[in-house]
């Protein structure tokens, strides 16, 4: 375990008189309340404005940046940056809570968009008791979940071996108890990656399996979050990319299968489709140790002559035929209750989700035509590519928890980590391709 430590068009409309003043009438010159609100979330536009509004960790697209123009400030500018915010993060006392939640903004900006490992290693100390207060106080929940980026941020850019006994315990407060819901989500993503990256063991890892997946399957409830969407999506979430560090999960498949079953009748398609991967994940993890036990065989011929009663897991779970008949229907979906951009991620996501249940071998966006000039089968088609270093092939569902996961907490400064962070490389290494 202790090894794999180391992205709005202007608008150029013509607008009308009549428009225009209706827009005049709203302007924030007449309306001193919105002069507040807006002042409230954002500095000026001028430079180094930041919007410090806490982001829904278990929403948008994993590419999104939070700030493109801290993330473009020049070179020789972000060091002493990030010495400022250290600085104004130690002396918080000194500062306006406005003043600290804009700091915090701009500290996680810079963890985000670059590898910042000389420059904040030997503050570790300093900084991790401050954002433990700062998250055990929860004055608001703009500053709490910046604080807990940070905490995130930080160990992936300075893993620890010491860190994460002295941390689990202020972020499993904060979902259990806290009575913001944002809080709960941020706090679910954290402690997953700060387990990864702050060396806890697989029995800790394990634990926190469990209790995510109680918080799964009482749909929120354990938590004090009945029915919240983000909370079990979260839960999902970090359960999947936890579980992909675990070598064995015989003994928690057989429950969690028949857990994540039950969420393919969630009324939400984000809760359908984290429970569906994490089941798909769930059949490819049986698959690859049925694979590592039968030594005799070739396994390329093994894999070719795959069916599911071949993966470890598969007679292991929750009422077989009910499931494959709710991936089915999921997978072909034509309810018009349902909108169609909803119908088109149930139909991608179900049908890469069916095709690995039925051939656990085969992995997410897996096309079963036939390459007329190779006569073999296309496979995955998934593929990222990270700048300047190539193409990644993501035909395994665990490279695709993985890469959800640091894309989401990393956003916009994913390719930057991935080319300078040793501990991002090794978790997702560049070669790592079954083809």
């Amino acid at each position: 375990m202790r090894d794999l430590r180391r992205r709005a068009l202007e608008c150029n409309k013509t607008v009308s008189k009549k428009a225009q003043s209706r827009v005049s009438r709203a302007s924030p010159a007449a309306n001193p309340h919105a002069v507040l609100n807006n002042q409230r979330f954002h500095q000026s536009d001028g430079e180094g404005s930041t919007d410090i509004k806490c982001t829904n960790w278990s929403a948008g697209h994993p590419d999104e940046v939070i700030n493109p123009k801290l993330s473009s400030c020049k070179s020789e500018r972000w060091k002493q940056n990030i010495e400022d915010c250290m600085s104004k993060i130690v002396d918080r006392k000194k500062y306006s809570a406005r003043d600290r939640e804009i700091n915090l903004a701009q500290y996680v900006d810079l963890l985000t968009s670059y590898y910042v490992h000389e420059a904040i290693q030997y503050r570790n100390d300093e900084i991790y008791p401050i954002l433990m207060k700062i998250i055990n106080s929860e004055h608001s929940e703009n500053e709490t979940c910046h604080a807990m980026r940070a905490v995130a941020l930080t160990m992936i850019t300075v893993p620890s071996e010491s860190v994460y006994e002295k941390i689990e315990q202020y972020l499993k407060r904060s979902y259990r108890n806290s009575d913001n819901f944002g809080v709960k989500v941020a706090a679910i993503r954290t402690l997953s990656t700060v387990a990864i990256y702050g060396a806890a063991s697989e029995f800790e890892i394990s634990e926190i399996m469990d209790e995510y997946l109680e918080i799964i399957e009482t749909d929120g409830c354990s938590i004090d979050s009945a029915d919240q969407v983000d909370v079990v999506v979260a839960a999902c979430k970090a359960w999947g990319y936890l579980a992909t560090f675990l070598d064995d999960l015989e003994q928690k498949a057989e429950f969690a299968i028949g857990v994540f079953a039950e969420q393919l009748d969630s009324s939400d398609v984000s809760v359908k489709v984290a429970a569906g991967e994490n089941i798909a994940l769930l059949y490819e993890k049986g698959n690859s140790e049925a694979l590592s036990s039968n030594s005799d065989c070739n396994s390329e011929e093994y894999r070719a002559s795959n069916n599911p009663t071949q993966s470890k897991y598969s007679e292991a779970n929750y009422q077989k035929s009910r499931l494959h008949h709710s991936l089915n229907r999921l997978a072909n979906e034509s309810s018009r209750h349902i909108c169609k951009k909803d119908r088109k991620t149930l139909h991608s996501n179900f049908s890469d989700i069916l095709n690995t249940i039925e051939h656990p071998n085969r992995g997410p966006r897996y096309q079963n035509a036939i390459n007329k000039e190779t006569g073999k089968r296309y496979g995955s088609r998934m593929t990222i590519t990270i700048n300047n270093m190539g193409d990644m092939k993501i035909d395994k569902w665990w490279k695709m928890h993985r890469l959800h996961a640091l894309r989401t907490e990393l956003k916009g400064g994913f390719s930057a980590h991935y080319r300078d962070n040793p501990v991002i490389f090794e978790s997702l290494p560049l070669e790592a391709s079954d083809d």
